[in-house]
């Protein structure tokens, strides 16, 4: 007679076994139609299994975060399945949910055409037509893995016999279609929907291992409704417009090429673009107080062996060993080489805090399938900062650093910025008690500084907790960017220290702080924000000078060199061309402001205004205009 306690604390009492699905139906039938999976005591579990003893329960629906993880872990089987029935030599590897959508990985010969996906995505609708049930198996582990290889699955037999022997695995069957999986799944393939899209294949190594074997990897997207759907792939279709690789092209702003992947060759107007935000970002930290230092980019690997980088990202270092058998690494972040500064001298509690900000070039190796543009490359400039202060000023120094991060990106147009509080790691440095404290540290900064964020259970640094700063763009899309990371363990491993009131020596907190994190992301970010349409003040060219007639040449460099005296990034294009033709090739590379002179803009000293995405001109003289755009610039960028 099992208790079943849910959420609101109301109980309900039952005769025998009780799945989640009659509970769901005991409360109504509303609920017992979006149902898809349930909590019991927190571990989720199928509709359809018995719950036998008391318990809490949770239902979760299909339009719950957690209930459109399953939809489209249930959606990764049904491709599996779909492409089995097609394909019956293809093997299965794996298929998680992902975020947006789901894959699967699939060992086959022929290679995967879009084509094949509009096949496999009508076959997947027909197993849905189909509502076979989805049912839990219990197995033996080695009975499992004889079972696969009998099919002719040696890659999930392999995944079998990697776990420990005395474990039972759980299998899922659908109509005659069996994979292993720790579920929960949905009660049946109709559950699932047609919501869903196959979006594109790309290769993938068996176990992201680069020395085995190439897989073939079918992406798609899935959602609880055809509405949340179309949303997402009109977004899809947004995003391919602001890639900021093409836009890159056409800005005329860097290239990537073979012989140094992962690193950006950059033009002269993305490298203004790049000194623009570093420019920005250094009088802001300037006005905060800080100091900006500069550390080698290579340094002792043994230094980062006692900062304990190399056991948590040694397979991601550059390492170099020199003719007299020194081992040197290209570094991967800053911190260490901010600690090296702070340890010269005798630094007393007085002159605490100390903040050293530095625009570091660092290196990782990321893998060559990883790479993508400038939002993940081998070479990069963090934005880094480090503070060393007492354990009493964490929560005023967190408090500041998280105004300013706010602050900054209103400057650059992003105004919905979400909070993440990130705990400890299984993988970390550092005792339970000295994590307690930077935790707690932490949290009572958010408390005081009244910000909302939401817990990101295991995802803080190897040496501590930290809040992630997460951007969204004007097409609804998340990115993570700047971090705030109390560190109460580097400061002593590294053998920093400050005199105390009491005359003796203590360790310093350390609080890490990025704000654009890499400076090439976010700026690659920022050009798909805008898609393009830079604000004024930081377009690399400001204003293009366009001439109708050759008798305008003089009068245009007249005005870029009144233009550039003023501080204005301004650019002439006096080619023997129609203007409807340079408007519309100056419109295409993104240039906020053009003016266009001829014979009458000459006479009267004027200028016709077109400004970017608009089609109507205005006619303003040249000093009104200047005055005009100077203005627009000083107004813009600010971060109050």
């Amino acid at each position: 007679m099992p208790k079943i306690t849910l959420p609101d604390g109301s109980e309900r009492q039952f005769d025998s076994a009780v799945s989640g699905a009659d509970v769901a139906a005991s409360i109504g039938a509303g609920l017992a139609k979006a149902a898809v999976a349930v909590r019991v005591d927190g571990a989720a579990w199928d509709l359809t299994r018995a719950i036998e003893n008391d318990a809490h329960l949770e239902i979760l629906t299909r339009d719950s975060d957690h209930g459109l993880e399953l939809l489209r872990h249930d959606a990764a089987h049904v491709l599996a399945e779909a492409v089995k029935e097609l394909w019956p030599d293809t093997q299965v590897t794996i298929g998680p949910a992902i975020e947006n959508g789901f894959y699967y990985d699939f060992a086959r010969e022929e290679a995967f055409t879009d084509a094949d996906l509009e096949v496999i995505e009508t076959r997947m609708k027909e197993i849905v037509d189909r509502d076979e049930p989805i049912e839990r198996e219990v197995w033996e582990r080695d009975k499992a893995a004889e079972f696969f290889r009998s099919i002719g699955e040696a890659y999930k037999a392999e995944i079998i016999e990697s776990i420990p022997s005395e474990e039972d695995l759980t299998l899922y069957r659908q109509g005659s279609f069996i994979d292993l999986c720790r579920g929960p799944h949905l009660p049946s393939t109709g559950k699932l929907g047609k919501s869903f899209k196959l979006t594109h294949v790309s290769g993938a190594y068996w176990r992201g291992d680069s020395n085995n074997e190439m897989l073939q990897r079918v992406y798609g997207t899935a959602w609880s409704n055809d509405k949340q759907l179309r949303q997402y792939l009109h977004m899809l279709e947004e995003a391919e417009k602001r890639d900021h690789r093409r836009l890159g092209r056409v800005m005329d702003l860097f290239h990537f090429q073979e012989e140094a992947p992962g690193a950006i060759f950059w033009h002269p107007k993305g490298w203004r673009l790049f000194q623009s935000l570093v420019g920005y970002m250094r009088d802001a930290q300037n006005e905060a107080g800080y100091q900006e230092i500069n550390t080698p980019e290579i340094m002792a690997k043994a230094l980062w062996e006692k900062s304990g980088h190399n056991a948590a990202f040694g397979d991601n270092m550059f390492t170099s060993e020199t003719v007299d058998g020194r081992v040197y690494a290209v570094k991967p972040m800053n911190c260490p080489g901010h600690v090296q500064v702070f340890k010269q001298g005798i630094t007393s509690y007085r002159d605490l805090p100390v903040r050293l900000a530095e625009f570091g070039k660092c290196h990782r190796y990321e893998p060559s399938g990883a790479l993508h543009g400038m939002m993940r490359v081998r070479a990069f400039t963090q934005d880094d900062a480090h503070i060393f202060c007492t354990p009493e000023q964490i929560t005023d120094e967190s408090i500041a650093v998280c105004k300013l991060i706010l602050d900054i990106y209103r400057g650059f147009g992003f105004n919905d910025v979400r909070i993440k509080f990130a705990d400890r790691p299984e993988v970390r440095v550092g005792e339970d008690a000295v994590w307690d404290q930077a935790e707690q540290a932490l949290l009572k900064a958010l408390e005081v500084g009244g910000l909302d964020y939401t817990h990101n259970p295991g995802e803080g640094a190897f040496y501590g907790p930290k809040l992630e700063f997460v951007l969204r763009d004007a097409i609804g899309r998340d990115w993570q960017c700047g971090t705030l990371q109390v560190d109460l363990n580097m400061p002593g491993r590294l053998g920093a220290s400050y005199i105390g009131e009491d005359g003796e020596k203590h360790l310093p907190v350390m609080l890490h702080r990025a704000i654009f994190g890499s400076l090439e992301r976010f700026m690659g970010i920022l050009l798909e924000h805008h898609a393009g349409n830079l604000p004024l003040w930081l377009a690399p060219v400001q204003v293009k000078i366009l001439t109708i007639t050759s008798d305008a040449d003089e009068y245009a460099d007249e005005i870029r060199a009144a233009l550039n005296a003023c501080g204005l990034r301004a650019e002439t294009d006096l080619r023997n061309e129609k203007i409807a033709y340079k408007v519309r090739e100056h419109s295409v590379a993104k240039i906020p402001v053009q003016f266009a002179v001829g014979q009458r803009e000459v006479e009267n000293r004027s200028v016709a205004i077109r400004r970017l995405g608009s089609k109507k001109q205005e006619v303003m003289s040249l000093d009104d205009a200047i005055a005009t755009l100077l203005s627009e610039v000083e107004n813009c960028g600010s971060s109050d």
